[in-house]
């Protein structure tokens, strides 16, 4: 059966957890956590998956996938027999994603005495191979390392009883998907495997075909980016007053992630903030697994309020209440522009979707909102303009009048407003009642 002939089942409304079959503990742990409904694509595939169908499973990003297919792994693997090889593998693309998915999965595996552990570059193997030979139950794996363990003879993956392929678009793009393919080659053919992916272009679908039998098919909100709570604008500005009206945005006092195409960029972009008092750090490719950990604690927890990204990073960061994203270079395509915007108004919370364009680059960006079907308020600015202090409150931003300025000298204006934003202005609000940004022990 093709992946285009799989019955699409529609989402059905619980109450709760409960409902869905998820065991008692688990539901438990979750309140204790603060979550007690589900998701629209937990309420969707929960009850297929628990039930140990095959599952396929396309929902925008932020939309709590992790617990979607995390929930059943675990339900699954309590109740089966416990050997020293892993029973459960999540396989995803990127070393942030994985360390994000684990430490959601982490608490709700200890409820049930099961271990976790993630696979991934750019750390220590030392460490993997004793986590390993110590005996786990959850592998959490980027699929190159997997790889490499897996020629080493230091993993077997014929106990798995449970297989989930996690942004299956994005290990596509990367390049990934010959090495998934030997990944579940080597699982037994009678595991259970769910598949979670925004598309399923690239040979997603190929793989759906060849390793998913019969799915069940749940499609929330897949390619949709009209989120009700998520807002997008577009500021036209001249090249020259871009760094100065992106320096204005940055320096709002609340987290806001920045987006550009390269490294260097990044690199350029953080550093350009920090000459201007204030606090930035650059997360991209070059960077080493502790350089990148460091970076996403010190965006997470407030301690520095400005977090500047390549695209290799758009699924791999997890904020809570991060209500600004901003494109400084424009995405190149719908879906970079989806997994880019959707860092913000996850889970139920608002927040705004910001491009800076420069006049030769508003018809590109026209035609990718047209795509991504995203309607957007436009506004021309400089710096010092009126919109880009309504963006202190982006929950409260209306649509403005967007006239020229009539100040002939904008860096005058910038030195009056320059008091408003001091240097420190993230880290004094943090640990504060309401400037919090400890990230929740547990992510949908």
């Amino acid at each position: 059966m093709t992946a285009s002939a799989t019955p699409v089942i529609p989402a059905r409304a619980s109450a709760g957890f409960a409902d869905l079959g998820v065991p008692s503990v688990l539901v438990r742990a979750l309140a204790d956590a603060g979550i007690t409904r589900p998701t629209p694509i937990q309420a969707a595939t929960l009850g297929d998956a628990i039930a140990g169908r095959d599952v396929l499973g396309r929902a925008r990003t932020g939309s709590g996938k992790t617990l979607a297919f995390g929930l059943p792994m675990l339900a699954r693997l309590a109740d089966a027999p416990r050997t020293k090889q892993p029973r459960g593998l999540v396989v995803l693309p990127t070393r942030e994603l994985a360390q994000q998915v684990e430490s959601a999965l982490r608490p709700l595996a200890k409820r049930l005495g099961l271990r976790t552990a993630v696979i991934v570059g750019g750390t220590s193997i030392t460490n993997q191979l004793a986590s390993l030979r110590n005996g786990v139950d959850v592998v959490i794996a980027t699929p190159g390392r997997l790889v490499d363990l897996m020629q080493r003879r230091a993993i077997a993956l014929d106990a798995i009883s449970i297989a989930v392929l996690d942004e299956a678009d994005h290990m596509a793009d990367l390049g990934f998907l010959p090495d998934v393919t030997r990944i579940l080659d080597a699982t037994p053919r009678d595991r259970q495997c769910l598949l979670f992916s925004a598309t399923l272009d690239r040979g997603v679908d190929r793989i759906v075909k060849r390793y998913l039998s019969h799915p069940a098919e749940h499609n929330v909100d897949a390619t949709d980016l009209a989120v009700p709570d998520m807002t997008h604008r577009v500021f036209c500005l001249q090249r020259a007053d871009k760094i100065d009206v992106a320096a204005e945005i940055a320096a709002r006092g609340e987290r806001t992630l920045f987006f550009v195409r390269t490294k260097h960029g990044a690199d350029r972009l953080a550093r350009q903030f920090r000459s201007r008092g204030i606090d930035a750090v650059a997360l991209h490719g070059n960077l080493n697994q502790n350089q990148r950990r460091r970076a996403l604690d010190a965006f997470a927890d407030g301690r520095c309020p400005v977090l500047v990204a390549t695209d290799v990073a758009a699924r791999g960061i997890h904020v809570d209440a991060l209500d600004l994203v901003v494109h400084y270079d424009p995405p190149t395509d719908p879906k970079v522009y989806a997994h880019r915007s959707g860092r913000t108004a996850r889970a139920g919370a608002s927040g705004m979707v910001l491009s800076l364009v420069e006049p030769e680059q508003r018809r590109d960006l026209a035609r990718l909102h047209a795509l991504a079907q995203v309607d957007a308020k436009t506004s021309t600015v400089r710096p010092g303009h009126p919109a880009l202090r309504d963006l202190s409150d982006v929950s409260d931003t209306e649509s403005v009048a967007v006239p020229q300025r009539s100040d002939s000298n904008p860096h005058r204006a910038r030195k009056r407003s320059a008091p408003r934003h001091p240097r420190h202005s993230g880290r004094a609000r943090a640990g504060t009642p309401s400037g919090d940004r400890r990230p929740a022990k547990l992510v949908g």
